[in-house]
């Protein structure tokens, strides 16, 4: 997924969002600080909410269950991943995981590695940097698989 995707799945979604929480449209063009033209405007598929509307939606909305089911509940990491181009400077570098940590999967940008102990996942960046974790490898390998 590139940012242009990622757009896109939120202009084709702001209008359930909208429906979901009851909110009039002139309300939901508050609460995401854009004008109620332009909301109507992107409902009826004419504009978009760009990268700023698209990550406000996302964090603004981030418990809707249209968000939540649309990015499998990782809107946030997302966001973090195609902002960052895989490199969020909000997470520190590990150290690799060479005691507590197995690799299961790697390529040229993440690798997931498993906790021996816990069991758990992470996905890190080539660098080393962790950008999510989880108890399921299914809720990490859509980010290793799309970004």
């Amino acid at each position: 997924m590139d940012r242009k995707q990622f757009i896109e799945i939120c202009d084709t979604n702001l209008k359930l969002v909208r429906v979901e929480a009851s909110f009039s449209q002139e309300k939901m063009a508050v609460v995401i600080g854009i004008s109620k033209k332009t909301l109507v405007e992107i409902e009826k598929g004419r504009s978009s909410l760009g990268w700023t509307g698209s990550v406000a939606l996302c964090s603004i909305f981030c418990n809707s269950e249209v968000i939540l089911s649309t990015f499998d509940g990782k809107s946030i990491d997302i966001v973090h991943l195609l902002a960052f181009d895989g490199s969020d400077p909000q997470y520190k570098k590990t150290n690799g995981g060479k005691l507590w940590w197995q690799t299961i999967m790697e390529n040229e940008k993440f690798i997931i590695q498993q906790n021996i102990v816990s069991q758990h996942y992470r996905i890190l960046t080539s660098d080393g940097r962790r950008l999510a974790s989880s108890i399921n490898l299914e809720d990490l390998t859509p980010i290793y698989n799309k970004i």
